[in-house]
């Protein structure tokens, strides 16, 4: 970054109507003068004589054209005629004049005269002035730039997380501050002594940008993260969703989904549900992601909720366990029909957008083509999202080509991310997608790009409305950042944030969540959930 500067009018006080002083170099065109008076009495107006009558030090000579001039000059003037110009070091002044006044020039030449002491006065004044200047440029230039020998290891650290928000997130605002002022204050007065007190610096920091998704993690809560992204998580298995405090709904936070099988979800708890309390402490002003750790612990251990749910308050006690993240189930369902005629259903269920789940997708995929489907179910109901490019990926194994979703900043589009039918794998069965509240994220992306390209027909509840992306860094020293780096928009440009995705047709209700609940209905046309075929496919 460059600071660009530059020089001013300057005057002395206090200056007669008609006299200006300007420390420029270039020319400056002729500026309309006011009258001057017959008697000049500013102290500048002054020339010292040698015994030949020369100038020594100063010059001063009337202008009768009208002009006013002011140059950085050092040559001497050689004569003295028609004008009336003050030199005197590196200042020129000229003064304007009316040809008028030219009756005057004697008694003007008497009054000018000035003393040697004028001399060492106006000298004193300058070099005082010279160094006053040269003084405040060296306290600016040492506090604008801070010297990198003065850089400790922690101010280090903290500039790393600094210049990642700078490069990476999504509002170039900053939440409407100045973001370089901000890292220069934040040198100066917050202390970096410690790892610790360094780590509070960089979360002081990211808080001023009101972005609850973007976050500070230490090393072993962003080894915590990974390992989660990766397949498998510590916890009870719930998915956290906004403080729900805002809407005039209970105060606390809001549960996105219960993992299959986990601790949270054999304890009954439902997407909807809200959590008002975890091991004793009210969640009405914690953060979605504070509570996310306190949810997390060893394996074994224990946590205290209390949950509301629709009317009743529950306490419960959970037990944590290790809880498998295997993002892919399916199951074959046959419908009513006669015999090999009868029609036959792929029903998948994705739990989570997890580095294995573009894959597991296609496995499951391949294993039911076997077994001859020939249609698709998708069940994203409680997918409270994961990777982003495993969102784009599975979109495209069932699109042959179209937009999957815009990638929006401050100033508009910044990506496409599309498909050309290189990676996919099935484009012709019909399909039919699950939606609920507990479908957020990654799983919206997916859910929108198939809804907008008219490949799926979308059932159930209207999903979350998170649109919003993150990007995690890891700093140098095994801490990371979780950083909102952009928000998305479906491919008919529909901005999804906190409105969520409309689907086609809702679902009857009840509707069960799982494999074998799901079949059931389908299989059975007495059943309050059942669907037929024409039912599932058609828009």
């Amino acid at each position: 970054m460059e600071a660009l500067g530059g020089f001013g009018a300057a005057s002395l006080s206090p200056p007669p109507p008609h006299y200006s002083t300007i420390l420029q170099t270039p020319p400056w065109k002729s500026l309309p003068q006011r009258i001057g008076q017959p008697r000049l009495w500013s102290p500048l107006l002054c020339i010292s004589k040698n015994g030949i009558d020369r100038p020594r030090s100063c010059n001063l000579v009337g202008n009768y054209e009208g002009n006013s001039k002011v140059n950085f000059l050092l040559q001497p003037m050689a004569r003295l005629n028609k004008s009336l110009s003050f030199r005197c070091g590196l200042f020129s002044v000229s003064y304007g004049l009316r040809p008028k006044l030219r009756k005057y020039s004697a008694s003007l030449q008497k009054e000018l005269n000035c003393s040697e002491k004028f001399k060492h006065h106006v000298s004193v004044h300058f070099v005082r002035l010279v160094v006053g200047v040269m003084l405040v440029m060296s306290v600016s230039v040492g506090v604008s730039r801070t010297p990198s020998w003065a850089l400790t290891e922690e101010n280090l650290l903290f500039l790393e997380a600094w210049r990642t928000i700078d490069r990476a997130y999504v509002d170039k605002t900053f939440n409407g501050q100045s973001w370089f002022r901000y890292r220069e204050n934040a040198l100066r007065n917050e202390p970096m002594n410690t790892r610790e007190e360094t780590y509070m610096a960089i979360k002081k920091m990211l808080a001023t940008l009101d972005d609850p998704f973007t976050r500070f993690l230490e090393p072993d809560k962003f080894k915590s993260l990974r390992s989660g992204t990766q397949g498998a998580l510590t916890g009870v298995g719930l998915s956290i969703g906004y403080p729900t405090g805002f809407d005039g709904s209970p105060a606390g936070l809001l549960v996105i989904s219960a993992t299959p099988g986990g601790p949270a979800s054999r304890a009954g708890i439902l997407s909807g549900d809200v959590i008002l309390t975890i091991d004793g402490t009210s969640t009405e002003t914690m953060g979605i992601y504070d509570a996310a750790e306190r949810l997390q612990g060893p394996e074994g251990s224990s946590v205290e909720l209390t949950i509301r749910s629709g009317p009743e308050v529950k306490r419960l006690s959970l037990m944590r366990e290790r809880v498998s993240l295997n993002p892919v189930k399916s199951r074959l369902c046959k419908m009513p029909g006669l015999g090999k005629d009868s029609p036959k259903i792929g029903y998948i269920k994705l739990a989570s957008f997890n580095q294995n789940a573009s894959g597991a997708v296609k496995e499951a995929i391949e294993s039911l083509r076997s077994n001859d489907v020939n249609a698709f179910v998708l069940d994203l109901r409680d997918n409270s999202g994961g990777l982003f490019p495993e969102g784009v990926e599975i979109a495209k194994i069932w699109l042959e080509k179209g937009v999957i979703v815009y990638i929006c900043d401050g100033r508009g589009i910044r990506d496409i991310y599309d498909t050309d039918g290189s990676s996919v794998v099935a484009a012709s069965e019909p399909l039919a997608v699950l939606v609920n509240k507990g479908t957020a994220s990654a799983s919206e992306i997916l859910a929108g790009a198939l809804k907008d390209n008219k490949r799926a027909v979308l059932f159930g509840e209207p999903t979350f409305g998170k649109g919003k992306i993150q990007s995690v860094f890891e700093l140098s020293d095994g801490s990371g950042l979780a950083v909102t780096v952009a928000r998305y928009e479906t491919p008919a440009h529909i901005d999804i944030d906190k409105v969520g995705i409309a689907p086609d047709h809702p679902l009857p209700t009840p509707f069960p969540k799982d494999a074998e609940g799901f079949c059931g209905c389908l299989m059975d046309p007495t059943s309050a959930c059942y669907l037929n075929r024409v039912q599932l496919f058609s828009r």
